[in-house]
């Protein structure tokens, strides 16, 4: 990878890097070796030049009259996204959401790999996920204490989540994956990612009112 010196890249842009990685790993499984922009803006909905100008803010990784090395690209846009290493991650919250992340398949293949689950509730404590027992959460300093832990998975409910924020900080934990509906504000020197389920599904009702002329059936 280049080592010049780099602009600061847009959020925009890293919003599309995993889109990248993951239509390359299926054209990779489908046995493509070769793309283009063209071919990409076609798979993801993007122009050729929006994708060209993306990859140039990593150096660029086409060859003039050949496009993109699909195995190659997909390499060293995993390498962008950290994934050349394996990530120990845990859950607070065994329900739901929890539980589905810790069922993901993919997850577990690109190297992020669940080490404990930890939940407040009597019934969950104790259950097995993936092979894992679900421990009791006044457990969770001394676990983290014990082991180290890249990322947190937080999926508690609203009321606990920031509590439960603040304990993982302390704990030492510097990457949280919030499954929460509160934004959490982390130090400096803590990264979190914020997800909204609810965001997404709003975005598509959006979408949806507008591609009819705001007619929606059922009213």
């Amino acid at each position: 990878m280049a080592d010049r010196k780099r602009l600061p890249v847009s959020e925009a842009v890293v919003r599309r890097l995993p889109a990248y990685y993951r239509h390359l790993r299926e054209m990779e499984a489908t046995g493509e070796h070769r793309t283009s922009s063209r071919e990409l803006s076609e798979r993801m909905g993007l122009t050729a030049s929006q994708i060209r100008q993306d990859l140039n803010c990593f150096g660029g990784f086409g060859q003039q009259g050949y496009g993109y090395h699909v195995i190659e690209l997909k390499r060293r846009i995993g390498e962008i996204l950290g994934l050349t290493r394996a990530y120990h991650t845990i859950i607070i919250g065994a329900g739901n959401i929890g539980r589905a992340v810790a069922n993901y398949p993919s997850f577990r293949r690109e190297g992020f790999e669940i080490r404990a689950l930890f939940d407040e509730a009597p019934a969950l404590i104790g259950a097995h996920v993936q092979g894992l027992p679900v421990q009791p959460a006044d457990s969770l300093e001394a676990w983290i204490a014990a082991h180290a832990v890249d990322i947190a998975v937080l999926a508690v409910p609203a009321e606990n989540a920031r509590a439960m924020f603040a304990r993982l900080i302390r704990g030492g934990v510097r990457a949280v994956w919030n499954f929460t509906p509160v934004d959490l504000d982390a130090p400096a020197e803590v990264v979190v990612q914020n997800v909204h389920l609810s965001d997404s599904l709003y975005t598509l009702t959006f979408r949806m009112r507008e591609s009819i002329g705001g007619s929606l059936g059922g009213q």
